[in-house]
């Protein structure tokens, strides 16, 4: 067993068992303090704990759950992951008056409200309005992909598509990742990296379906169609997905800011907010890059896919190994390999090499997308994990938001990627190096399972 030697203040406590700890430890060690500052009875705390531990199906008709939630990945993070082949379409046609960067703010915008809602829609998950809150999101989504059609301007898209796509995905996305977490405890990681896969399906799906169907059929069917894909995923979510514990309304409205008393938790945040800034450079630009670099459009379009598509049995195996030897311990040499390959992206000039990038890339930053909510749960009270990971998806959401736009205007007019990749792959150290913070805080040591 592995023992916290974190300050009582710090509230490293959860409904099922303490930051550091696995999930047979002794019910006295859950006595502490909450992360939103009150006590918490160590008896009660552990007779609640335990029972509840007793009812995780961890299988059964949670992997329907896990169906829906990899229906909702797959329409929301999917659609949102094909971003560059519309930067790269929007660059050399509909929008080729306007610059990369300005271009680029579309895709931050979509990304950003993907994770921005998640603290209105995780809250409303813990009080226990789920259903209409899914069954809009996944309204405005549909529409606003269909709507993408009708634009012919810079403010349309930036309407439609980074706003419109935007906060639909966000309102769907929000609640399916705390949804998951109902209904898994032992196997959790391995529920998360198969819901994480279907954005990677989505991610690999959606990029080749637009550019072929755009030389076919044109943009206006294209986007047509591609709302079509995504109402059939949404509808599946929405005819599967449910809560399982029952509501819980505990104090602190939306937004409970008691959660930063925690040095553990906000250095957590802060490592996400700087991770983001860096983690999607690579797949909102490789396309773009490819093109410069002499590839030809109709292929380096596929480098988005190949990307995508290496993530999934990354996110699955992330998943797996995550249970064993914790999140952090998988996220952080994961994505300093991502790091590396962001450092080496621009030297890759060749269909060969750009393929390895994408693959390698793809892989290696799956584990951080895919499990960077997981130590979250071990933060504080289940009935309250979706204020919790609500809040942190603020920080994602800007990092997001800002992340590929500094990019862009690091690359400029004079097109290299050299100092853009600089700065990407830096943001991800620097956020690996917060994140073993954050584990140095809860254990003690760098060592040790979290």
């Amino acid at each position: 067993m592995i023992s916290v030697h974190a300050e009582p203040r710090q509230g490293l406590v959860h409904g099922s068992s303490s930051l550091g700890t696995d999930s047979h430890s002794d019910p006295r060690e859950k006595t502490g303090l909450g992360l939103d500052g009150g006590e918490v009875d160590g008896a009660d705390s552990a007779s609640s704990s335990d029972s509840e531990e007793l009812e995780y199906p961890d299988g059964g008709r949670g992997w329907l759950i896990v169906f829906g939630a990899v229906s909702i990945g797959f329409a929301t993070f999917g659609f949102v992951n094909a971003w560059g082949v519309f930067q790269s379409y929007y660059t050399t046609h509909l929008l080729k008056d306007s610059s990369p960067s300005n271009i680029a703010w579309i895709g931050s915008i979509q990304y950003s409200l993907v994770f921005g809602p998640g603290f209105i829609g995780g809250r409303l998950l813990d009080i226990g309005h789920f259903r209409i809150p899914m069954l809009t999101g996944s309204l405005i989504l549909v529409v606003a992909i269909a709507l993408v059609a009708e634009c012919t301007e810079y403010w349309h898209f930036l309407l439609c598509q980074g706003i419109g796509v935007g906060l639909g995905a966000g309102i769907c996305f929000g609640p399916a990742a705390p949804i998951v977490g109902h209904w898994f405890l032992k196997r959790r990681g391995l529920a998360f990296g198969i819901t994480a896969a279907g954005s990677s399906l989505g991610g690999s799906v959606y990029p080749i379906i637009a550019r072929q169907l755009i030389n076919a059929v044109g943009f206006q069917w294209t986007m047509r169609i591609l709302a079509l894909i995504s109402f059939t995923a949404l509808a599946a979510a929405n005819l599967t997905l449910r809560p399982r514990l029952p509501p819980k309304n505990l104090p602190g409205g939306f937004l409970n800011f008691k959660v930063f008393k925690s040095a553990v938790f906000s250095i957590y945040c802060s490592s996400l907010f700087i991770s983001f800034l860096g983690i999607y450079t690579v797949l909102t630009y490789i396309d773009v890059g490819a093109v410069q670099a002499g590839i030809s459009p109709d292929f380096s379009f596929y480098l988005i896919s190949i990307a995508n598509m290496s993530s999934a049995p990354g996110r699955i195996l992330t998943g797996v190994v995550a249970d064993r030897v914790g999140p952090v311990n998988v996220i952080v040499p994961m994505s300093c390999m991502a790091a590396i390959m962001t450092f080496a992206w621009p030297y890759a000039v060749s269909k060969g090499s750009l393929i390895a990038v994408a693959i390698l890339y793809g892989f290696a930053s799956s584990a951080f997308v895919s499990a960077f909510s997981m130590p979250i749960y071990k933060m504080g009270e289940m009935g309250d994990i979706g204020r919790r990971l609500g809040t942190t998806m603020i920080f994602t959401a800007v990092g997001g938001l800002c992340g590929p736009p500094i990019s862009g205007a690091i690359k400029g007019p004079s097109g290299d990627l050299k100092f853009m990749s600089y700065y990407a792959g830096s943001a991800i150290l620097v956020g690996v190096a917060l994140m073993l913070t954050t584990k140095r805080l809860v254990l003690g040591t760098v060592w040790g399972k979290f």
